[in-house]
């Protein structure tokens, strides 16, 4: 089954609109996706109809929000394929969710001379974290080098991984470059390595089937505004055998057994990691984006997004002077680019004019663009709801930006 982004676009009210006296084309999925109108109104409902603290309250609305809150749990680990509700912890998002990892786990687990292997395509969510628990501890972080075709260097990770290495956090899918690493095997590697697993699956969760029993990763993290819904909500899956032996990342209610002047005692996870009043609403939202997605198909989302990145890269391409910095196999939707003659932001900037949003800088991944020798890229990531009309629009927008900045147009 196809996927078609004209009828779905009708159920994101948002992109209805112009924006500078033009249709505004939404390329910018990769920051933060639009919101259907059943996860509007799942929020909506839920505050007009359902809205109370949950846990230990006996009263009406505190029971419903309860019941709608642990159900969303309960959903978002059938949608991962995590074997139990209990190692689902809502956290603010992804970010917040490897910071829970390195403090919680690594900072009590890490000794001088210990490594965490990471990789050159790391967001900084997933690199200055660790940054700050090596400072703390004393272990040393390695780096799995980028190749030139935009994939990591197997070879250079076997050598690196050693008896040395207790963790490997990797992204899954790169924000800036759509690259798909292969992280079953490299997680199988890691582990055979005596090694952790985190894996940074922002940009995964959102695009194509996710089941961490089948990757058997230890840690997992995302973010609930990236894949259609709310913001101010994330996940951190954890195997239950680790997330049992780690203490709380903050202090404070809900997350406690018993309390004296002296000392406390904690509940166990997922409670244990949710101090103060959780995200409920944003809860609520969230499933209800996991029912949208798993209507459409989670496969069908990939295949879309990946036959949409495939078109782009040929349309951007057959423009001339324009240089696409991603693998040619096969990709996620984010899609970074150069024009010759033209800096990211000029280029974004005149497309705003045009009713199109695009991102440019570094993407959060300052060390990334230091590798691929540029400050900044421009980038155009996609979701269910964009079409091939949109790629195009994008097209004529930088043949635009090339007229109004005096730019040549390159042979293709």
């Amino acid at each position: 089954m196809h996927l078609d982004p004209v009828r779905l676009k009708k159920d994101f009210p948002i992109l209805d609109q112009q924006v500078r006296g033009r249709p505004l084309v939404y390329l910018d999925s990769a920051a933060t996706s639009q919101k259907p109108l059943s996860v509007i109104q799942a929020i909506e409902r839920f505050y007009t109809h359902d809205n109370a603290n949950v846990h230990r309250a006996v009263h009406a609305l505190a029971e419903r929000a309860t019941a709608a809150f642990e159900g969303a749990r309960e959903r978002l680990a059938h949608f991962i394929g995590a074997p139990e509700a209990s190692s689902v912890i809502w956290t603010r998002g992804t970010t917040e969710a490897i910071n829970l990892v390195a403090y919680a786990w690594a900072r009590r687990v890490l000794k001088p001379g210990d490594e965490i292997l990471l990789t050159e395509m790391e967001h900084h969510s997933n690199l200055v974290p660790w940054q700050m628990a090596a400072q703390d501890t004393g272990a040393r972080l390695r780096f799995v080098p980028l190749r030139d075709d935009f994939t990591l260097d197997r070879a250079r990770y076997h050598e690196l991984l050693g008896e040395r290495t207790k963790l490997v956090a990797m992204t899954w899918v790169s924000n800036v470059l759509g690259t798909i690493n292969p992280v079953k095997e490299m997680i199988r590697e890691a582990h055979t390595a005596g090694a952790r697993v985190l894996l940074d699956a922002a940009q995964a969760v959102p695009h194509l089937p996710v089941n961490v029993r089948e990757l058997d990763c230890d840690f997992l993290a995302f973010s609930g505004h990236k894949m259609l819904g709310p913001t101010g909500i994330g996940v951190l899956y954890g195997r239950a055998e680790i997330l049992e032996g780690m203490a709380p990342f903050h202090g404070g209610g809900e997350m406690i057994l018993e309390v004296s002047q002296e000392r406390s005692t904690y509940k166990a996870s997922p409670h244990r990691f949710e101090a103060g009043t959780p995200p409920i609403a944003q809860a609520v939202g969230l499933a209800a984006a996991v029912d949208y997605l798993e209507r459409l198909g989670m496969n069908e989302v990939f295949n879309h997004e990946y036959e949409l990145a495939t078109y782009a890269r040929k349309v951007l391409e057959g423009l001339g002077g324009v240089s696409v910095q991603a693998p040619s196999e096969i990709r996620g939707g984010a899609t970074s680019f150069m024009v010759e003659g033209m800096h990211p932001h000029d280029l974004a900037t005149i497309l705003d004019r045009e009713g199109i949003a695009i991102r440019a800088g570094h993407h959060c991944a300052q060390p990334l663009m230091r590798r691929l020798g540029v400050p900044a890229t421009a980038r155009a990531s996609f979701h269910v709801y964009n079409s091939k009309e949109d790629v195009d629009a994008l097209a004529a927008g930088i043949e635009t930006a090339r007229r109004i900045l005096g730019v040549a147009r390159q042979p293709a």
